[in-house]
């Protein structure tokens, strides 16, 4: 009879237990943002321009006519609410952290030897809004990816634990040492795609568009 007793006195101990501090905190989460960026258009330049500028894409012998830049940017912001216990020793915290990724600035380069309203003008924009389009849709499908990668890190339910005072130098070294990296790794792949856009068949196409309006500009300026 007297085992059942401690059992029951045990049973009506355990709600008088203290609560844990660290229940009061938010759950680690992760937010994601993507930029939504303005296309700018620069018709400024000569072919001769742009194709310096584009030599690193460009292949030998062919002129740049058009150009599509997208800066690839990354940025982490966090706000780590935390307790400290009595000690002043450890702390638990919560890392709150937004994401925001794209590319910016995009622009849009046409070459001034074909000004807007020329037939070679709209043949050259459209190419690049092929581009652009790789920009945007690549930018997009990486969310999935972003959000599922970072949440399987940083969004565990559980609020972080430690020495008081790190948590937050904690955080930021893993994000700019490991995170930054990773997402800048992600956006460069859109070079793939971009490189699927430009084929020789492609440049040929529109560089004997317009009824050869533009080979014939592009000879005349040689």
């Amino acid at each position: 009879m007297r085992r059942p007793a401690a059992l029951i006195l045990l049973a009506m101990a355990l709600p008088g237990r203290a609560a844990d501090p660290c229940a009061e905190l938010p759950k680690p989460s992760v937010t994601i943002k993507q930029l939504e960026t303005p296309l700018a258009l620069n018709t400024t330049y000569s072919y001769r321009s742009l194709t310096n500028l584009g030599s690193a894409q460009a292949r030998p012998g062919q002129q740049v006519l058009g150009l599509t830049r997208g800066n690839a940017t990354v940025r982490f912001t966090s706000n780590t609410p935390a307790i400290v216990d009595a000690s002043q020793r450890w702390e638990c915290a919560s890392p709150q952290i937004v994401l925001t990724y794209g590319f910016s600035p995009m622009t849009v380069y046409v070459a001034r030897e074909f000004p807007p309203g020329s037939c070679a003008h709209k043949e050259i924009h459209e190419h690049e809004m092929r581009h652009v389009q790789a920009y945007r849709t690549h930018q997009a499908e990486l969310e999935k990816t972003l959000a599922d990668t970072l949440n399987a890190r940083f969004a565990t339910g559980a609020p972080w634990r430690g020495p008081a005072g790190q948590s937050m130098a904690r955080l930021q070294d893993e994000l700019n040492e490991r995170w930054l990296p990773y997402v800048q790794r992600e956006l460069r792949k859109v070079d793939t795609a971009q490189a699927l856009i430009d084929t020789s068949e492609e440049y040929e196409r529109v560089a004997n568009a317009c009824d050869g309006e533009i080979a014939k500009r592009l000879q005349t300026n040689k």
